[in-house]
């Protein structure tokens, strides 16, 4: 039959192309919440720890509340690390099988009884009045199949849907694999229903068609239909450990069976009660893993700082936003920022046309079933992230369409195929299926390109914040994650024009004010970088990281008391090594040894692993006299830290005053070995030569010393002994 290479093309074609769009996209750079999802996320850093790879952070991450989703990052990593081409590649393996399950769907759907009107219209079966001729095929003298016109048109619309751009924020971000997941999951969830459903029309023997299908009683149930039907359970399980999206698959597959099965929910309950008991039941592993996630960590749901109102207001301009971007996506935006719409005013046509949408839409599953459940579709899959529950990290984003869009593609394909079927009589004489596949092949050849040039964004954090501020240069959170990328190269005046168009664009913005004060502080100008880190901690006195660099900045202009007092604030907020570590030495600074000694043994307890720890107590018990503790620590300072250049010079000077000379002369060689320019070095060797009688060597050293300090008159006098020395 001819469907049956239809299919074959199917698999084969949608793999290939998606793979000709995805090619460049395998060497992407970890981005943004790849961060902390994969490179600082220990739980995936042992697959066979399931109990911690089931338990992913609850720090906001994409991760949060989503086991199923970490414990395949987890399957990367332990492939290949955090090397980024397995990551991508199981990225792209996802979204061909949610293109391959949508053609499945679709196809399946388009040959029900029900849609067969929505094939080649000159065989879709219409009601001829009494004497009337027959209806010419769609090709003269060729016999209609209407699998096949299913199919081609399924793979048509999976086509577009597999290559269109707006899919990159769901395939080539890696950490947005939760979407893409997702969305296979929602669609195998109705794709194993919908078999459950062929299988039982199978044993029945005969069509299964809209409001007159055959009731089947629970023991008429076939196990094939029953297996499909467990399959559906299953996917629609593993997709709630996946996202919270998932929430409304049984609503979506109650209101498939009702549209296009059985032709209303009563009949839907009455036949397939166990099925939608047993989805509906996957909705309690939901609840306690957005109950477990606190929020997504304070980023997500009603206690976030964005309001209700707000944020409805908001999604109001993206949803219009969205459906822009899948006629015409661009340009396409990575990252939105947390900016939300404060007035009604600001998108007063926005909100009256999604209102208007949804009103269509309810209209119409009740009056036009089949175009109702696509506006159902594209609204209920929104709604979780787009409608009034604020996610407060990103307010608008282009992944949140991934799954909507097969309805705007399905209404595309289907409109345009019914509009050329009207104009065909009149206006064009070629077959109205070959027609509308041919416009629909040819637009996936564009939209493939665009995808391909899109993963080129992504090939770093430099180019892919280069494109954002250029879409969108009001973005204050573009501005400064550019500006922190120009400053890790090392260009730091572009860096802090950046930083400063940030902070102008948003007064309020901590990270902003924290990040530029970093980055003055590695530019050595503390003194701005104080104003900066000032600045965030008064918006934010509770953020220890900017009450530490403060302390630093301040340490650098020796205000040293004022710095005391940070990491004071910086300890009481979060108890950290590093913060113990640098108060101890602000301690130190201020002759104040008992306290500083007690700071930095918290630190070592904290972290027995900072050598710098190790060698400032040895100089503090080296200058109350306690010599073998100081010997000690300065011992440990080398073993963690072999080319400590000040671990060594204390440590041969502890040596040589006890008169343990060949050790001490080993200690300033390891000096001279790390610094040959050190004149200190040279002259302390020369003396340990001389005090062990080997005034030759003594001699060398003595004349080295002077090389580099001539004007070091207890050199030339310790010289002058070498030289008269027998």
């Amino acid at each position: 039959m001819r469907h049956s290479w239809s299919i074959r093309l199917a698999v084969v074609l949608l793999p290939l192309a998606a793979l000709a769009a995805w090619h460049n996209s395998f060497h992407g750079a970890f981005v943004l919440d790849d961060i902390p999802t994969i490179v600082a996320n220990p739980s995936i850093r042992r697959l066979g720890d399931l109990g911690a790879v089931l338990s992913p952070p609850k720090m906001g991450q994409p991760v949060s509340g989503r086991p199923l989703v970490n414990l395949t990052l987890a399957l990367n990593y332990a492939v290949s690390g955090t090397e980024v081409w397995s990551y991508h590649a199981l990225n792209l393996v996802i979204h061909v099988l949610a293109g391959l399950t949508l053609f499945g769907l679709v196809r399946r759907t388009l040959m029900f009884p029900s849609c067969r009107s929505l094939l080649a219209g000159e065989h879709s079966g219409r009601a001829q009045g009494r004497g009337s001729s027959p209806m010419p095929t769609e090709l003269s003298g060729v016999e209609p199949d209407p699998q096949s016109d299913a199919t081609s048109l399924a793979l048509a619309i999976a086509l577009l849907w597999t290559l269109h751009p707006l899919q990159t924020g769901a395939v080539t971000y890696v950490v947005q694999r939760a979407e893409s997941l997702m969305g296979l999951l929602y669609l195998l969830t109705l794709y194993c229903f919908i078999r459950g459903i062929c299988a039982e029309r199978a044993d029945a023997g005969g069509p299964l068609a809209g409001r007159d299908s055959i009731d089947f009683g629970a023991g008429n149930r076939s196990p094939a239909s029953w297996h499909w039907f467990l399959l559906s359970v299953l996917a629609c399980l593993l997709g709630m450990a996946t996202k919270e999206v998932m929430v409304s698959a049984p609503l979506v597959v109650l209101l498939y069976d009702r549209t296009f099965l059985v032709g209303s929910f009563r009949a839907a309950w009455r036949q397939r009660r166990q099925v939608y008991i047993g989805l509906a039941g996957t909705w309690l592993l939901l609840a306690w893993l957005v109950a477990s996630a606190d929020n997504r960590g304070g980023t997500a749901g009603f206690g976030t700082p964005v309001t209700v109102w707000n944020y409805a207001l908001t999604q109001a301009g993206a949803i219009i936003h969205y459906l822009r971007l899948a006629l015409w996506p661009h340009p396409l935006v990575f990252d939105y920022g947390t900016a939300v719409v404060h007035s009604l005013a600001e998108v007063w046509w926005q909100t009256i046309v999604v209102l208007a949408s949804l009103g269509v839409t309810i209209w119409a599953l009740v009056k036009k079933p089949r175009c109702g459940f696509l506006g159902a579709w594209f609204f209920l899959i929104l709604a979780p992230s787009s409608s009034v529950v604020p996610v407060a990290t990103q307010t608008i984003a282009e992944h949140r369409i991934y799954l909507p869009l097969a309805a705007v593609i399905v209404a595309g394909v289907v409109g345009l195929h019914g509009l050329l079927r009207s104009c065909r009589s009149t206006l064009i004489r070629s077959p109205t299926f070959t027609l509308t596949l041919t416009i629909v092949f040819a637009l996936a050849l564009p939209l493939g390109w665009l995808t391909e040039r899109r993963n080129e964004v992504y090939r770093n954090e430099f180019t892919l914040w280069t494109d954002i501020v250029a879409s969108l240069p009001q973005s204050s959170r573009a501005h400064n994650n550019l500006a922190w990328v120009l400053q890790q190269q090392g260009k730091s005046g572009e860096a802090n024009a950046h930083f400063a168009r940030a902070v102008k664009l948003e007064p309020g913005y901590v990270s902003a004010h924290y990040n530029w004060g970093v980055a003055l502080l590695d530019q050595g100008r503390a003194a701005e970088a104080i104003v900066q880190l000032e600045s965030a901690v008064q918006l934010a006195p509770d953020y220890a990281a900017a009450q530490l660099n403060l302390g630093n900045a301040l340490m650098q202009v020796q205000r040293t008391a004022e710095a005391v007092a940070c990491y004071d604030k910086a300890l009481r907020i979060e108890p950290d090594a590093d913060v113990h570590y640098n108060l101890g030495i602000a301690l130190a600074g201020l002759a104040r040894r008992d306290e500083a000694a007690v700071h930095l043994q918290a630190a070592l307890q904290m972290n027995p692993d900072l050598p710098e720890a190790h060698y400032q107590l040895a100089r503090i018990a080296e200058m109350d006299g306690r010599l073998a503790e100081a010997e000690r620590g300065y011992t440990e300072t080398l073993r963690l830290a072999a080319n400590h250049v000040s671990a060594h010079r204390r440590l041969g000077l502890l040596l040589a005053r006890s008169e343990r000379l060949a050790p001490a002369a080993e200690q300033f060689r390891a000096v001279i070995r790390l610094l040959p320019g050190d004149a200190d070095a040279h002259a302390n060797l020369g003396n340990v030569y001389l005090l062990q009688g080997e005034a030759r060597e003594a001699i060398a050293q003595y004349e080295e010393a002077l090389r580099l300090r001539p004007d070091d008159p207890r050199t030339r006098e310790n010289l002058q002994l070498a030289r008269e020395s027998p």
